[in-house]
């Protein structure tokens, strides 16, 4: 087998490369926080009703739907009988991985990229009494600050580079990482020079990106907001900006007078805003006379926003009440699953793809602490929560039914498991199985447990 040659590259080509991809994802940005865009005012807008724009957030409400679903909860390896592995979840918890999940997932579908680094404790990191001794360094990268690039032939990151930003927009300190090497710049004398290298010898970059794919050619990701949300997100921003100008001019009744001039209209009021907020108008001339202009009606504004939203509706595969109101009796608990559907298969289909990602930077990390990797790391898995939303009296009803008082289809550690208990929870509860006098007697006369799930 012929070794790989080393791969090299500078700084300045490295940031080129990144620097690509930091048009399109500003703009996408732009959509997920509702930000102004020119594509959603319109070129026959005037100036002046462009102040009235509003922005709607469909990309936000879906994205945020999707990431408050996705919730690792652990790893297994192997042929492991305990429900996850300690040591993995215990690094995972005091990266404080947990609260930068939905980072990561946001990053991911927004951008359709996010990465995750690791990298071995360092002296810094030893000295710092909150931080736990001996565990990698794991932390969740976006890709507006990352880019890692990916070998077409074989799918492995060749190299990546990571740049952080001063207050004046200038790179402050940059990171190169190779397979064999990573190297530290730092600004001195405005100019990026090498502080340090650190050889780890690892064979492989210890950045993983953790790519939304939307196919198996897809090297980099797609974002969760396609062109189709993208375009329905700026019709209904500009008919809500021509609903308020249509209400600002033409809500109102207005009034036509024939037969009086405007002295004789104005009276007494000292500015044509005094008149138009009076409620009635009298003029001294015989001949005068007055109708009344119907209002605008703004109903097809409404019903166009409407129209809008139940095509971002079928686009994203939200239930109709995550973007519209109703009036309606609240729904069944079995007509929000069926509702819901769509959402949890998109959910369940990324908890593979990240999935895949999150195993691999467990690996990498077991390489950074020196361990040789087994085939049991390799048939790891990566354990999350349920994305479906069943009630409590639902998940009570189906784990009682199949643990069946301890003669059922599962055991005891999986009825915790499909009840939703914490991992921290279940290690509770087992010792306190352990404790329990019933549990003991019946140990004593070699009887089996048959204790009602916790």
């Amino acid at each position: 087998m012929v070794n790989p040659q080393p791969v090299e590259i500078t700084l300045d080509q490295a940031f080129n490369e990144m620097d690509k991809y930091q048009t399109s994802f500003a703009r996408l940005w732009s959509y997920y926080n509702a930000q102004a865009r020119d594509m959603a005012i319109g070129i026959a807008t005037p100036p002046q009703l462009r102040k009235l724009l509003a922005q709607v957030g469909i990309p936000r409400i879906y994205v945020s739907a999707i990431a408050e679903r996705l919730i690792l909860e652990g790893f297994q390896r192997g042929d492991s009988t305990t429900s996850g592995d300690d040591e993995l979840w215990a690094w995972y918890r005091a990266n404080s991985l947990d609260s930068q999940m939905v980072n990561q997932v946001t990053d991911s579908l927004v951008y359709g990229r996010s990465y995750i680094t690791i990298s071995a404790p360092t002296e810094e990191d030893e000295a710092n009494p909150l931080r736990v001794p001996d565990i990698p360094v794991i932390k969740v990268e976006s890709p507006r600050g990352l880019f890692a690039k990916i070998d077409p032939r074989t799918g492995e990151v060749l190299w990546a580079v990571r740049k952080v930003l001063d207050d004046s927009n200038q790179v402050a300190s940059a990171t190169l990482y190779f397979p064999d090497r990573t190297e530290y710049y730092l600004r001195d004398q405005g100019q990026l020079k090498v502080a340090e290298t650190v050889q780890h010898g690892l064979g492989v970059v210890p950045v993983v990106p953790v790519v939304r794919r939307s196919n198996s050619a897809d090297l980099y990701g797609t974002s969760i907001i396609t062109e189709e949300i993208q375009s329905v997100t700026d019709a209904a921003s500009r008919i809500l900006m021509n609903m308020q100008a249509t209400s600002e001019l033409m809500a109102t009744p207005q009034r036509v007078i024939f037969g009086a001039s405007a002295n004789e209209i104005k009276g007494d009021t000292k500015s044509p805003l005094e008149l138009y907020i009076n409620s009635y108008i009298a003029i001294e001339d015989p001949q005068g006379k007055v109708s009344q202009l119907n209002a605008a009606e703004l109903r097809n504004f409404t019903e166009a926003i409407d129209q809008l939203l139940r095509m971002a509706a079928v686009y994203t595969g939200l239930p109709p009440s995550y973007l519209s109101s109703s009036s309606d009796n609240p729904a069944s608990a079995e007509a929000i699953r069926a509702a819901e559907t769509r959402l949890v298969r998109t959910c369940e289909s990324l908890t593979v793809q990240f999935g895949d990602a999150w195993e691999r930077a467990m690996r990498v990390a077991l390489l950074v602490m020196g361990r040789q990797l087994s085939l049991d790391d390799f048939r790891m898995e990566a354990l999350w929560r349920d994305p479906s939303t069943p009630t409590v009296a639902a998940i009570a009803d189906a784990t009682a039914k199949k643990y069946a008082n301890g003669a059922g289809f599962i055991t005891k550690e999986q009825a915790r498991i499909d009840a939703g208990y914490s991992p921290e929870q279940r290690r509770r509860m087992e010792a306190e199985d352990k404790t329990d006098p019933i549990n003991a007697l019946n140990a004593m006369y070699e009887q089996p447990v048959s204790d009602e799930p916790s």
